[in-house]
C-alpha cells in the first residue's frame, strides 16, 4: 500500500512575481506530481514566486520520495512598495512568509502555502485532498499558526481519513519550550513537529541565508523509511539529505528537556544533519501513541484490513464468509508479523482475528452490518492494541 503525502502551497511568496514566472497549474486542484520535472513544469522551478514551496517539494524528491499530491494557494496580488526601504522591508517579510508556508509527505498530500495567503485558504485547500485515497501524510510547508496546524491534525483524525498523519513545521524561535515552538496547537497522535528549520543554501536577493521550513524534506525520509524498512520503523536517526546546516544547534542536554515534550529535534552531527527524534505529539494522556512508528502502523493495518475487505458487503453474512474473512486477514497480518512490524515468537502472540457470532449476533446481522475484531501487539508480544473494522451491506462504510 502505498503511502503518499500532500502538499498546500503558495506560489507567489508577496514579491514582484517575474515576467518569466508561469504556472500551469490552476489554483484550488490537487495535482499529482510524480518528479521534479513534473513539479517544474506545472508550478516552475525555484525562483523567487515560489521558493518555498519550490524548496520544499525538491527535498521531499531528493529525500526518497516517490510522488505526492500538491494544491496550489493563490498568493494575492502585491502592491507596489512606497519607497526603497519599504521594498526592502516587504523582501525580507516575504521571506519569512514563504518560509512559514510549504510543505507534503505518503502519496503525500503537500499542502504548499504562503503565509500571503490567510489561514482560512489553507484550511480550506485541505479539503481538496479528502477524496484522494491514497495520501498518508499531510503537511503545509511553512505554516505555524495555531489555527492551520490545528486544521492540519483535524484533517488527519477525521473519522473517514484516520490514516492520514500531519508533519507539522516548528516556529522559528531561539526559545527552546513545547509554548515557543509548537505554540498553542492541541496534542495529538496523528501528527508529530520537528524544530529548527534547515538552511538548504537559499539565499533572499542580498545573498542573506533562507533558512526553510523542514516539512517537505522530513517528507521525502518518511517515504525512503517506508520504502526500505517499512511503516514500522521509526523515521529517526536518518539523515536529511540536502540540508547544509540548522537555524539553531540544540546541544544533548537542550534536547532531553524538549523530548518529553514531544519535540522531535533535528540536529547536526559531524557533516550531517539528522532527524533525531521520533515521537508523536500525542501527549502524556495517549501514551501508547507516542511513537510515529506505532501511530503510522496502526492507520496502515487499518487501512488495509478495511480495503481488503470490502468485497464482503455483497456475500451472505454467514459463517462460511465469517471463515474466509478470518483466514486472509490472518494471511495479511502473518505476513506483517514475518517482516518484524508485529511483536511475538508466534502469530498467535503478535495478533488475533475474531470474526464470527460473538461480534455479528443477529441484531448486527440483521442490521446489515459485518464486524470483524483484531488485535495487533505493536509494543509487546501478546498485549493487544484492539480495533474492529465494520463493513455495511451496499457497501456504504
Amino acid at each position: 500500500m502505498p503511502l503518499l503525502p500532500g502538499r498546500v502551497g503558495v506560489t507567489a511568496d508577496g514579491n514582484p512575481v517575474p515576467a518569466d514566472f508561469h504556472v500551469v497549474a490552476p489554483a484550488g486542484e490537487a495535482q499529482l506530481v510524480d518528479g521534479w520535472e513534473t513539479f517544474k513544469n506545472l508550478f516552475g522551478d525555484i525562483q523567487p514566486g515560489n521558493r518555498t514551496l519550490a524548496h520544499a517539494v525538491y527535498g521531499f524528491f531528493n529525500n526518497g520520495g516517490g510522488r505526492c499530491w500538491i494544491t496550489r494557494v493563490a498568493a494575492p496580488a502585491p502592491s507596489a512598495p512606497a519607497d526603497d526601504d519599504a521594498a526592502d522591508d516587504a523582501d525580507d517579510d516575504a521571506d519569512d512568509d514563504a518560509d512559514d508556508a510549504d510543505t507534503a509527505p505518503a502519496a503525500e498530500a503537500v499542502a504548499a502555502a504562503d503565509i500571503a495567503s490567510s489561514d482560512d485558504d489553507l484550511i480550506d485547500a485541505l479539503a481538496t485532498f479528502a477524496a484522494i485515497d491514497e495520501i498518508a501524510l499531510v503537511a503545509i510547508p511553512g505554516a505555524v499558526s495555531d489555527a492551520v496546524q490545528t486544521a492540519l491534525l483535524d484533517h488527519c483524525e477525521n473519522q473517514y481519513l484516520q490514516d492520514r498523519f500531519a508533519i507539522l513545521d516548528g516556529r522559528q524561535t531561539t526559545t527552546l519550550t513545547k509554548e515557543a515552538i509548537q505554540g498553542d496547537v492541541r496534542d495529538s497522535s496523528y501528527g508529530a513537529i520537528y524544530y529548527p528549520w534547515i538552511d538548504v543554501g537559499a539565499t533572499d536577493a542580498d545573498g542573506n541565508k533562507v533558512y526553510q521550513p523542514p516539512s517537505g524534506h522530513i517528507a521525502g525520509v518518511y517515504a525512503r523509511v517506508d520504502t526500505e524498512r517499512g511503516v514500522h520503523k521509526a523515521p529517526a536517526n536518518e539523515v536529511i539529505r540536502g540540508a547544509l546546516g540548522v537555524e539553531a544547534l540544540v546541544s544533548k542536554q537542550q534536547q532531553a528537556g524538549l523530548n518529553p515534550d514531544d519535540i522531535n529535534v533535528i540536529r547536526k552531527f559531524g557533516g550531517n544533519i539528522t532527524i533525531w527524534g521520533a515521537r508523536t505529539l500525542a501527549g502524556k494522556e495517549q501514551a501508547e501513541w507516542r511513537y510515529i512508528s506505532s501511530r503510522r502502523l496502526f492507520n496502515f493495518l487499518r487501512e488495509s484490513i478495511d480495503e481488503g475487505t470490502q468485497w464482503v458487503v455483497f456475500e451472505p453474512n454467514a459463517p462460511e464468509l465469517w471463515s474466509k474473512i478470518r483466514r486472509n486477514v490472518s494471511a495479511f497480518l502473518t505476513t506483517v508479523w514475518a517482516s518484524g512490524a508485529l511483536l511475538g515468537n508466534t502469530p498467535e502472540q503478535a495478533f488475533y482475528v475474531r470474526c464470527d457470532e460473538t461480534v455479528n449476533p443477529a441484531a448486527v446481522r440483521d442490521a446489515g452490518q459485518l464486524v470483524v475484531e483484531i488485535g495487533v501487539a505493536m509494543v509487546r508480544p501478546a498485549e493487544f492494541v484492539v480495533f474492529r473494522i465494520s463493513q455495511w451491506a451496499g457497501g456504504v462504510q
